[in-house]
């Protein structure tokens, strides 16, 4: 067997992409992720912040030397010194705030999970589409630089054919941690905040596009009606088999593996975030080469950059992360939630 290595990230220099205006709806925690993360190591800037609250995006605003800040996302939409919109609200809104800000004329980069369910996700990418305005779900995981190695490796047949792919994304969020996982109204649970990642990695490995061939699911449904955990089978047209799993219950390894008949890549150190650490093993367990990425923990930028550099291109989508694919992937999860008993009020 020849030498096995891993190639290089083809990740672009984040400064290089076009410096769009942000405006961003809800300024919760992981806008403020996404703020800081544009601010400090892209050109992107946030120039304005919208809240149901002006307290809070006051608040918002003083904290990131944000120009504006909007007591109403119909204002924050309306703005015309907003280039693109990041919707940063809890899953149950997407689809309304994406709707707002489309129908203002306003490029959209969506949280993922992209909506609470296919039906709506269908409905903001038809209407995205209509009016030729870039969208995209901001999976922060497609766009870091050890997620462009792993890339490499597949489209360079690496590994060999990939018959097995597992991941597991778990971390203790019940029933101590945020709020918003607690309550159906809300579309919590552990499937739409931690299962997404590995379905979407999943899809991503094996060129699912987010469509499978079969979804075999079992899971656990809390006290308060949302899922508490589950682990996924899904098989690809191919039979290729991927095995996940979920659980806002406690903390797992948060790693992946991907296993071809040449070589096997193992991701750890939370394979879906910054920082992680992809090691090319051989079929005989032999390490053979590891790539570390050198931006712990930071990487939100990725993706507004991503936006940047589609929409000066003059794309209204990105090749990698389609927008047929968010809403196949979204299928998915629906269907894990008919297996598991869960559904979400108004649906």
């Amino acid at each position: 067997m020849p030498d096995l290595t891993l190639p290089p990230p083809r990740t672009p220099d984040p400064h290089d992409a076009p410096a769009l205006r942000w405006g961003v709806i809800a300024p919760g925690g992981i806008a403020r992720a996404f703020t800081e993360a544009v601010h400090t190591r892209s050109g992107q800037r946030v120039v304005a912040v919208g809240s149901r609250s002006i307290e809070r995006a006051q608040e918002f605003a003083r904290d990131f030397d944000v120009a504006r800040a909007h007591g109403s996302y119909e204002d924050l939409v309306a703005d015309s010194d907003v280039d693109a919109v990041y919707v940063a609200s809890p899953h149950s809104e997407h689809r309304d705030h994406a709707l707002l800000a489309l129908g203002a004329g306003k490029p959209v980069l969506v949280e993922k999970a992209f909506t609470r369910n296919a039906a709506e996700a269908r409905e903001v990418v038809e209407t995205a589409r209509t009016a030729r305005l870039f969208a995209m779900e901001a999976m922060w995981t497609r766009f870091l630089p050890h997620v462009d190695v792993v890339r490499r490796c597949l489209e360079d047949g690496l590994l060999g054919e990939v018959h097995t792919v597992f991941a597991d994304h778990g971390q203790k969020l019940f029933p101590d941690g945020p709020q918003r996982l607690s309550d159906p109204a809300l579309a919590g649970g552990a499937l739409l905040d931690l299962g997404i990642y590995p379905v979407s990695f999943a899809s991503f490995v094996l060129g699912a596009r987010g469509e499978f061939r079969s979804v075999t699911a079992h899971g656990t449904v809390t006290d308060t009606g949302v899922d508490g955990q589950e682990g996924v089978v899904l098989e690809s047209s191919g039979g290729a088999v991927a095995s996940v799993l979920a659980t806002m219950l406690t903390k797992t390894g948060t790693t992946a593996s991907i296993c071809g008949t040449r070589a096997r890549i193992d991701i750890t150190g939370d394979f879906y975030a910054p920082g992680a650490v992809v090691r090319l093993t051989s079929t005989d367990h032999e390490v053979l080469d590891e790539y570390t990425d050198p931006e712990p923990r930071v990487g939100l930028h990725h993706e507004a950059v991503e936006v940047a550099r589609r929409i000066g291109a003059g794309e209204l989508e990105s090749p990698l992360l389609p927008l047929d694919e968010t809403v196949a992937i979204m299928a998915t999860l629906d269907e894990v939630r008919r297996q598991v008993g869960v559904s979400y009020p108004g649906e």
